[in-house]
């Protein structure tokens, strides 16, 4: 079932039965992710499920559901009898998915400057790069990767294909863990915000092609200063 479907379905059978446990779970969720992108759980290493819910001081149930969320988006794996093994992503991985995410999100680029969005529905993105610009200047690398993530889930919301949000949704977290191991290895993301600001105005504009071939190309040069990070870092595995 795709991620968002398996949230829905989970969030309406939680809402009929007892939202406490969805509640729970959701909060599990949330602890859970911070720690395997705090490096807590770090990639490569096995938790039993026990163990989890003794740190997050939470029964055993919402854990469950939360480890099950998050296998769907690819950041762990259940092994029966085993417990949970944080899954490693090497460089040949992280090139895949860049390369799927490349496709789907200039289709998305192409589908909102082809939608006649009012500037008032674009305005989430364009706040988005100002945040971006913010950041840099006041050198927040973090603050400027919590606005880059806006800004791509804002760009694949406006292209208004539920099926590639799912997708979507599943990949950009590798992406962030890769981001969050690389970002103080790689150059200052000015062009990043330059690339950003075009796909914008190309959508503002209603110009399809633009949108589209522009975040192709910057995506494109994302993965190229990615690849080069981590292969002048030896980093092998994530």
């Amino acid at each position: 079932m795709p991620l968002r479907k398996h949230a829905e379905s989970n969030r309406s059978m939680g809402n009929m039965a007892n939202s406490k446990p969805i509640s729970n779970a959701l909060r599990a969720l949330g602890k859970l992710r911070e720690m395997i992108f705090a490096g807590e759980l770090p990639a490569g290493s096995n938790h039993l499920e026990t163990e989890l819910a003794a740190q997050l001081d939470m029964s055993r149930t919402p854990v469950r559901e939360a480890l099950l969320m998050l296998e769907g988006q690819g950041l762990l794996e259940l092994q029966p009898r085993k417990g949970v093994r944080i899954l490693p992503i090497s460089p040949s991985d992280m090139a895949d998915i860049y390369d799927v995410l490349t496709e789907l999100e200039s289709l998305s680029a192409e589908r909102a400057a082809t939608a006649g969005h009012s500037d008032a529905t674009l305005a989430a993105l364009e706040t988005a790069i100002d945040d971006m610009d913010k950041a840099i200047a006041a050198g927040h690398l973090d603050a400027w990767s919590e606005a880059d993530d806006r800004f791509h889930k804002e760009l694949v919301r406006l292209g208004g294909n539920g099926r590639v949000a799912a997708i979507v949704d599943m990949m950009s977290d590798q992406v962030r863990r890769a981001r969050t191991i690389t970002l103080a290895l790689r150059p200052l993301p000015t062009k990043s915000n330059e690339d950003h600001r075009k796909v914008f105005q190309a959508i503002m504009d209603g110009q399809p092609d633009i949108a589209r071939e522009t975040h192709r190309a910057h995506r494109r040069h994302a993965k190229e200063i990615l690849a080069a990070v981590l292969e002048k870092h030896r980093l092998r595995f994530i």
